[in-house]
């Protein structure tokens, strides 16, 4: 009997997952910062030391590679 229950809870819950899916906005992620490859304008930040830096302090011969990440903090 519970088994007979518990079908249609799986198949509400899958409509309305599905119809969530569909009701999202889709993001341009070109128009929201700088791209791979592209150049970003000087900046000055302090690290986690407290020390400021900017492009050309962390600029080695190859270049460098900014990572951004979401704080879970938000």
């Amino acid at each position: 009997m519970r088994r007979l229950l518990l079908v249609p809870v799986i198949i509400l819950l899958m409509t309305l997952h599905a119809q969530a899916q569909g009701t999202r906005t889709r993001v341009d992620v070109s128009r929201l910062g700088p791209q791979v490859g592209e150049g970003v304008p000087d900046f000055s930040l302090n690290d986690q030391a407290g020390r400021v830096r900017n492009l050309p302090s962390i600029m080695g011969p190859r270049g460098a590679m900014l990572v951004f990440l979401r704080s879970a903090d938000w």
